[in-house]
C-alpha cells in the first residue's frame, strides 16, 4: 500500500522585512526639504516616481496650502531619493472660490522655453470684476502672454518655477492689465514640465595632463528628452 508523501512546507518570505526607508529630498529650487519616506525592497523601483505635496508642508505658510506640487524621484543615492519638479496645480475647491457671477474668466495656455533649455506648459487665469468686452479680453491675454514669454527668456528653470509657484509672475500680470481694465485676481492655476535639455558626456580615457583650453558652448550637442519618454524607460524596471 502506497503512503502519502509528506509535502514539503514552503518558506513564507515576509517581504515587509525587505523592504528599507528611504528619504525624499525636493529640488535645490526648494531647499532640498524632506518631503517623506517610503518603504521599497529595490531602489530601482522608486525611479520615476511622482510625489504630491503642498507648498504649505515645505514653507509653512497656510496661505499656500491649496498649491499643489509634483516632483518625480530621478536619482537614488544611498538611502536618499532625489527629485525634479515637474508640475504644479490648484485645488479644485480654490479655483471654484475665485469663480464668480457677472464677471469675466480668462484663461491663457502658453509652451515657453527656459533660458536653459527646459520646456514648460503654463496655464494662466484672470478674473475681472465685472463683464469685459471681447476687445478687452484680447488686450489681456496679450499681456498675459508678453509677460510670460519674456520671463522664460530672462530666466532659468530654477528661478522660472520659483517665480511661477510663489505669484511673482501673476503679480507682474496683475500690475500690467490693471490698466487696460480692473482685475479681481490673477494666478498661475497649472505648470507641467514637457521636456528637458540632456547634455552628452563621454566618458573620459586617462591623458597625460595638457593645458586648458576654453571650448565654446555651441560645441556641446543638447538633446531634448521628454519626460513621458524617461517615465516609460523607468516603469520597465518595476
Amino acid at each position: 500500500m502506497l503512503m502519502p508523501r509528506k509535502r514539503r512546507r514552503e518558506k513564507i518570505v515576509d517581504k515587509w522585512k525587505q523592504k528599507q526607508w528611504y528619504t525624499l529630498l525636493a529640488p535645490p529650487m526648494f531647499a532640498e526639504q524632506v518631503l517623506g519616506t517610503t518603504p521599497v525592497d529595490d531602489p530601482s523601483k522608486l525611479k520615476g516616481r511622482i510625489i504630491e505635496t503642498t507648498l504649505f508642508d515645505l514653507s509653512g505658510s497656510f496661505n499656500q496650502i491649496h498649491v499643489k506640487l509634483n516632483f518625480e524621484v530621478y536619482d537614488v543615492v544611498g538611502n536618499v531619493a532625489k527629485t525634479r519638479f515637474v508640475g504644479h496645480d490648484f485645488a479644485r475647491d480654490y479655483l471654484r472660490a475665485l469663480i464668480r457671477r457677472k464677471s469675466t474668466r480668462l484663461d491663457g495656455i502658453f509652451n515657453v522655453t527656459s533660458s536653459d533649455g527646459y520646456k514648460l506648459r503654463v496655464s494662466v487665469i484672470a478674473l475681472t470684476t465685472h463683464r469685459c468686452q471681447n476687445s478687452h479680453q484680447y488686450q489681456i491675454r496679450a499681456v498675459m502672454e508678453e509677460v510670460v514669454r519674456r520671463k522664460a527668456k530672462e530666466l532659468n528653470f530654477q528661478d522660472l518655477v520659483q517665480q511661477v509657484v510663489l505669484g511673482k509672475i501673476a503679480s507682474e500680470i496683475h500690475s500690467n492689465v490693471k490698466r487696460i481694465f480692473p482685475l479681481r485676481n490673477v494666478e498661475v492655476r497649472k505648470s507641467k514640465l514637457l521636456s528637458m535639455p540632456k547634455i552628452k558626456e563621454e566618458k573620459e580615457i586617462a591623458k597625460p595632463a595638457q593645458p586648458i583650453e576654453e571650448v565654446p558652448v555651441e560645441e556641446e550637442e543638447i538633446e531634448e528628452v521628454p519626460v513621458e519618454e524617461e517615465r516609460r524607460k523607468s516603469k520597465r524596471f518595476l
